[in-house]
């Protein structure tokens, strides 16, 4: 969690508190393409979890400071498996681990839904689903997951890059609409500069075929170098946005034979090691319903 020193700090373009601010950098040289030195990796093996729904852990091909040498993705495909954000507030304003939200919310699959702040707890960025208004107020941060769409001849699920024409009346088309920091803008590159403060990611993306991948990565990395890292790798990833950082970001699969939690530990200013063992209650998810 952050506070609102520290939300108002990124929106701002200063950063503090252990999250980093990123300001525009010069894009890369092609869509899907990082930088001439950046790490190359095998084919990927996908492995099911339910229908529409694959995992893999793929092995990041550099040494990585600390923690799991593995980038952690679960690729859906939302014309087959259903997004459902759970929130706190729509519920008991209490937070659970994900494995929690997987069990009490029918969820095969539960990654954070953002940053948050505030009591009662809510997404630092714009987040509604369906008529309920986790946080009714859009801020700097320009991307955004919206799925459940409203009508016949648009995508089921995408991310929009909200500084585009017209984005914020696209969120209007869908029943789930959550704002978050931006990692990676259409048609693949990179908003981050380089840094020094690095931690445990959580993400959400968006591939070139309209798939929306968990992103999840336990070693500490610069938002920069995880950027480069996930445009090297064959998952064609075309936007990523940011939805929590340190020990706070989880990732669980509880379907399909799997019963998978993931917990980050490090983060720079706040803990800089790699003893976490426990997933840390958060107040919101996104996560795709369980087959019944």
């Amino acid at each position: 969690m952050i506070g609102p020193l520290v939300a108002a700090a990124i929106l701002a373009g200063t950063g503090s508190g252990g999250f980093a601010a990123a300001g525009p950098v010069a894009a890369a040289s092609g869509a899907h393409r990082a930088d001439s030195d950046a790490p190359r990796a095998s084919p990927i093996e996908w492995r099911p979890v339910i229908a529409g729904v694959t995992y893999a852990a793929i092995p990041i091909p550099r040494a990585v400071p600390l923690g799991d040498p593995h980038l952690h993705v679960v690729r859906i495909d939302p014309r087959k498996a259903r997004l459902r954000a759970a929130m706190a507030s729509e519920v008991d304003g209490r937070r659970r681990t994900a494995a929690e939200w997987c069990a009490g919310s029918n969820l095969a699959v539960a990654i954070n839904l953002g940053m948050f702040q505030g009591a009662p707890l809510s997404n630092v960025g714009y987040a509604r689903q369906g008529k309920h208004l986790d946080n009714s107020r859009w801020n700097a941060y320009r991307s955004a997951l919206v799925f459940g769409a409203r009508r016949s001849g648009i995508p089921p699920a995408r991310l929009i890059d909200l500084d585009q024409p017209g984005a914020r009346r696209q969120t209007e088309e869908y029943e789930v609409a959550v704002q978050n920091l931006r990692l990676i803008e259409a048609p693949g590159r990179s908003v981050w500069s380089r840094q020094t403060r690095r931690w445990s990611e959580a993400a959400i993306g968006m591939d070139a075929q309209g798939e929306i991948l968990f992103l999840f990565c336990r070693s500490p990395f610069t938002m920069f170098e995880f950027n480069r890292l996930l445009l090297s790798l064959p998952l064609r990833v075309t936007r990523a946005m940011h939805v929590e950082g340190g020990p706070e970001a989880s990732l669980s699969i509880h379907a399909g034979g799997w019963n998978l939690d993931l917990c980050g530990s490090y983060e720079t200013g706040f803990r800089e090691d790699d003893g976490e063992t426990h997933a840390w209650p958060i107040p919101n998810v996104v996560g795709v319903e369980a087959v019944p």
